[in-house]
Formats: C-alpha cells, structure tokens, sequence
C-alpha cells in the first residue's frame, strides 16, 4: 500500500473510531459509575503483592506466625474485594454493551424499513439478513466488553508499572524491554485479521442469500419439480467451503498471536530472575526473596492486561470490516422521505381525488430508458380506473407511484391536490389499502394477518371482513379458526384463500384509496363471483385502480387506460375503446373474449 494510502486508511480508521466511541454517548452516566468500579478494581488489584512481599520478608523468613497469619488474611479479604468488584464492572459493561446492541439492531431496522422498494429489489435478503444479524453481532463483543477491558487493562498496566518502578528499577527496565513487540503484533495480526473478517462476512452474506433462497418453499418447490437438488447442493458446497477456508485462516490468526504472546510471557520471568540473581551475588542487598516473588507476581499482573490490550487491539481492527458494513447500511440515504414540514392528510376528511401531471420514472437511474414517460391523467373520487395493457406496460409501477413505494424522477402524483412527497407518509399509508396479485401473509395466525391493517381489531370486525371477502366460512370450518397459524408465506392455504384473507385485511383497514393489482387472478370463476360483489360495495365511494385480470372490471370502470411501453395511448370507457378499433381493442378480442367464453363453458360444465 502507498503512503497516501496508508494514510487515508488511518485517517478513515480514525474517523470510524470515534463513530464507535459515539455509540456510548448516550449511555454517558453508566459508563462514569463503570470507571469509577474499574478504578476500585484496579487499586485493590495491586494490594495483594505488597502484602505478599510482607508475608515472605517479615513472616515467613523471621517465623512470625502472627505477621503471616494477619497478612495472609488481609490478602484474602482483598483478593475477595477484587473479585466483587471485577463482578460487579462485568456486570455494568454487559449492560452497556446489551443497551448499545439493542439501539444499534434497531436503528439499523427501522432505518432499512424506510428505504424504498427499489432497494430491496436490487439486494438479496440473504446480504440484509447477514448485516442485520451476523454483522451485528460479530460486534457485540466489541461494544460489550472493548471500552471496559481497555481501560481496566490500561489501569492494571500503568499502575503495576508504578509499583514494579518502586520495587525495583532494574528489573522493571527488563521487563518492559519486550512490551514494543507486543505492540508490533498486534497491529499486523490486527491488520491481517481485518483483511480475514470482512472475507468471512462477505462469504457468510453469499451461503446466507443462498440458502434463504434455497430453502425458502419457493426454493424448495424449485429444486424439487426441476429435478436438480444435486446441482443446488453442489453449488452450496462450493461456497460453504470457501467459508471454511476464511474460518480456517481465522482461527490460525488467533493461534500464531496468542503463541507468541504466550512465549514471551514466558520468556520475561526467566530474564528476571537472572538478573536478580545476578544483582544479589553482587552483594545488592536491596533486593530480597519476597522482592522477587512480589515483582514477579507485579510482572504477571501487568502482562496479562497486557495480553488483553494486544487481543483487544486485534478485536478492534479486524470489528472495524463489520462496522464498515452496518455503517455503510446506515449511510445510504433513504430516496422515498418524510419532509420536516410535512402535510398531514386526515383520513376522515381524505377526498381520494388522484392526479398524475406528466409523471416519468425509471428504476434505473443511470439510464436513459424511462420505464413510464409523460403519464397523466386524474381520478375523481369514487372513480374506478381499469390499467390494462400487454406484460411490461407499466401498469404495476404507476400504481406503486401513489403510496410512494418509489418517488417520480419527472412530474408530480396528487391526492387531494396535495402532492405525495409533500405528505405524511403515516397518513399516505393509511389513505392507501392495496390487494396485490402476489400476497404475502407472515407466518403467524390468521387474526394476527389480518390485524397487520388494524392492530387493535375486535374478533368480530375480523369475521364482518373475512363474511365480505367470502373467507369466513373456510376459516370457520378450520379446528383452530381464526388462530390458525398460515406457514411460511401462507403455504398451508390455497392462492385464492390467501387473496381472500388479503382482500379481508383491505376490508378492514378501509381505505380511501384502493389498489387491486389483479386481486382476483388466484381465484376460480365460483371463487370470484362470491367475492365481486364484496368488492363492489368495498369500491363504493372509494377511488379504486384495478388492474384488470376479469372481464367484470373492465365494464364497470369509469375510465380505462390502456398502457404499452410506459406510456397511455387510449384513454375511455369500454364501449368508446371498443368502437376506436386499437390497442383495447386488440386486447379484449384476444384476452377478455376469451376468458369470457372459458367462464361461461365453467358455469355450463
């Protein structure tokens, strides 16, 4: 690496320190109450050796027995002291480091629940899945345990060194002669080890995504109708043993610097006792037995701390890739925002009246392809609008635009006259109830489903609901009802028993604005005519896009748009449409006629 660049990954370490720090800021008045019991810990710490040196020089070597029985018990009683108080700062740091973790986990949820959809459709759910959860707590050990380790060490270290100084200069000089090795190590291991974490996460983030995707009942039913298991499993062996590999690389890291530690922790006594007993047959006679036992067992004190620095400071530099990658999360700016002086939109006194003035939007920013172009148009309230138009015209994505799942790259959308971006996006969510051709149900029951609209529900507006979306009879009939749990993504029921469950959730939340993303395509003719009045009556007074999949839609709709490339290029009413003799109509001949003709042979059949 050049100097420049050295230098700038000090200047970023540096700057992604002090980040770290800023976590324990506010947690200020328990980190002071920790160090004041670090500072006990370390001053009771250093009482035992004195006392030691005493026990030997003056009780055991004069055969004092008084001196030594006191002593010794004064050793206990402070030995006992420490280790309260090492308890009770332990104690004190997993409580800090377990508030930081848990304001971390979620300031990092509810930061990535703001992003818009367009960037959880261009990041797997394995990588966010990794970071939220992996990532965090790889560090956890950092935030837990660094800042108390480190300054309960740093005291521990200073003031043996204090001590040793007044035992005895000469073998201080020695013991120390060795400490500027520590801190090589460190910091190439940590350097190293850095390099080996971020490999590791990155590795665990791909087998993450693959297996979320793999063993989801999606991945499932793909692997087992393709009849390729044993590719898939090949595939997932390869990437799980590129883990092991950084898995293997990591723990040799850890060997190598606690061996070396090790053997000079060694070494250092060895080097001591020489000298002493060089100085002593020199006839120093400031040096004594309990001199020697007591400075050793100073010297223990001091590099074992020691050791916990130069481990501390590996932690700290190979944590720093998984804070890179949970920063570079909380970074990235949220494209879809509440303004500071946003406009509240009352749903009580919400019109629904919605206007698209020359909207434009691409998903890809960097191109000049326009996935909608120039699209305008206005819904009074009340008013169905039929989106109809071949795969790929757009219709889904102009119906995102009303909610602000993606904010327009051109023009403005309105409700009310009031522009979206302008809106309190609470309120927006709640002036806007969609039912989407893909439903999605958590695994949890079904009451609990269909509260995600409304939270506080009674049992019996769940059941008015689910009568209306022509559930409730199914439900009914189930051995646990309406606490029945759905499986994972609703798999234990059929696709039109979860649209229906979904359609009831829309029901319930009663909504002013209604999206019906071919909200009946999973159901069955009889399925379909049960609900189509239900939804008539949900559509009344309601200003409802219907992007049609029936021919039932279509002819009640007040206006029909008919998209293709991103663009409206016919606008009316069904018969209108039908006599221009273009697009529509094209489009009924070809689709409608003859869903139409397959629903009637399925009422005669």
């Amino acid at each position: 690496m050049t100097s420049e660049g050295k230098q700038s990954r000090r200047s970023f370490d540096k700057a992604l320190m002090r980040r770290i720090l800023g976590l324990f800021r506010a947690h200020r008045a328990a980190v002071t109450v920790m160090l004041a019991t670090v500072a006990v810990g370390v001053v009771l710490g250093l009482i035992p050796p004195f006392l030691l040196q005493v026990i030997i020089d003056h009780g055991l070597q004069q055969n004092d027995l008084q001196v030594t029985g006191w002593y010794s018990l004064y050793t206990i009683l402070a030995t006992l002291a420490g280790a309260g108080v090492t308890l009770l700062y332990g104690y004190q740091s997993v409580l800090i480091g377990q508030r930081i973790m848990c304001d971390l986990r979620y300031k990092l949820f509810t930061h990535l629940q703001g992003m818009s959809l367009r960037f959880f459709t261009t990041t797997r759910t394995g990588d966010i899945q990794t970071r939220l959860i992996s990532d965090v707590a790889g560090v956890q050990n950092v935030v837990s345990n660094t800042l108390v380790d480190a300054l309960s060490n740093a005291g521990i270290v200073i003031s043996a060194l204090i001590a040793m100084v007044i035992l005895d200069w000469r073998l201080t000089l020695l013991a120390v002669a060795l400490v500027p090795f520590f801190g090589f190590v460190g910091k190439w291991v940590g350097d190293f080890a850095r390099n080996v974490r971020k490999g590791t996460q990155e590795q665990t983030s791909e087998l993450n995504s693959m297996m979320q995707e793999q063993l989801s009942v999606s991945g499932a039913l793909l692997a087992k109708t393709i009849g390729r298991a044993d590719t898939l499993a090949e595939k997932f062996n390869v990437e799980n043993h590129k883990l092991a590999d950084w898995q293997i690389k990591s723990s040799v890291i850890q060997y190598l610097f606690f061996g070396l530690i090790r053997m000079i922790t060694q070494l250092v006594p060895a080097l001591i006792y020489w000298l002493a007993a060089y100085l002593m047959s020199r006839g120093d006679k400031s040096i004594s037995v309990g001199t020697i036992v007591a400075f050793t067992s100073l010297q223990a004190r001091m590099f074992f701390p020691l050791t916990g620095l130069m481990g501390l400071q590996v932690e700290i530099l190979s944590s720093f890739a998984l804070f890179e990658r949970i920063f570079e999360y909380l970074d990235m700016p949220h494209d879809v925002q509440e303004k500071t002086n946003a406009t509240p939109l009352p749903v009580a006194s919400t019109k629904g009246q919605v206007e698209f003035n020359q909207v434009g939007f691409r998903y890809d920013q960097t191109s000049e392809d326009w996935t909608l172009e120039n699209i305008s148009f206005r819904a009074e309230p009340g008013e169905l609008i039929a989106l109809v138009g071949p795969s790929g015209a757009g219709k889904t994505t102009l119906c995102n635009l009303i909610p602000r799942l993606y904010d327009v790259d051109a023009g403005t959308v309105r409700i009310d006259g009031i522009d979206v971006r302008d809106m309190v996006m609470a309120d927006l969510s709640a002036a806007v109830g969609a039912v989407t051709q893909e439903t999605y149900l958590v695994h949890t029951t079904i009451a609990e489903n269909l509260r995600l609209a409304k939270p506080n529900a009674p049992l019996e507006e769940l059941i008015d609901a689910c009568k209306a979306a022509a559930i409730h009879g199914h439900i009914d009939s189930l051995p646990e009802g309406y606490d029945t749990v759905v499986g994972e993504r609703g798999y234990k029921l059929s696709g039109g028993e979860k649209q229906r469950i979904a359609i009831a959730r829309a029901i319930l939340k009663n909504p002013r604005i209604l999206i019906l993303d071919e909200a009946t395509s999973a159901l069955d003719t009889a399925s379909e005519r049960l609900i189509q009045n239900s939804l008539n009556s949900l559509m009344q007074g309601r200003t409802t896009f219907a992007i049609a999949h029936r021919l039932s839609t279509i002819l009640t709709a007040n206006q029909i748009l008919v998209m293709q490339d991103g663009r409206i290029v016919e606008r009316g009413r069904h018969q209108e449409l039908q006599a221009q003799g273009g697009l529509y109509a094209k489009l009924y001949q070809e689709q409608f006629v003859t869903s139409h003709q397959l629903d009637q042979a399925d009422s005669t059949s």
